[in-house]
């Protein structure tokens, strides 16, 4: 494997990475996620959304959308999934300012 170096994680799996992205593949994988609205996005988005607590769409409706795009791992495309979730509940993004 071209430029990739074996890593090994907390929980003692194995896997290749080319990148930086200390995220385990395998644990990824494994993981349950909790949210239905999280499911939807990609794993960098949610984990980015995870990181600073937003693990329910009441709590996502606290955010602007431009601040969730500021987030690391959160592309235009994750916005108009997360706006169609918010919408299903009657909920929004919060105005801004």
């Amino acid at each position: 494997m071209a430029n990739t170096t074996l890593r090994t994680c907390k929980n003692g799996h194995n896997y290749y990475k080319s990148s930086d992205c200390p995220t385990c593949p395998v644990c990824e994988a494994e993981r349950v996620i909790e949210s239905d609205f999280l499911s939807k996005i990609g794993a960098p988005a949610r984990r980015a959304l995870e990181r600073i607590d937003i693990t329910s769409l009441q709590r996502l409706s606290e955010y602007a959308e431009t601040d969730i795009l500021k987030l690391h791992g959160v592309g235009p495309s994750t916005i108009p999934k997360l706006r169609i979730a918010l919408e299903e509940f009657g909920l929004s993004f919060k105005k801004s300012k």
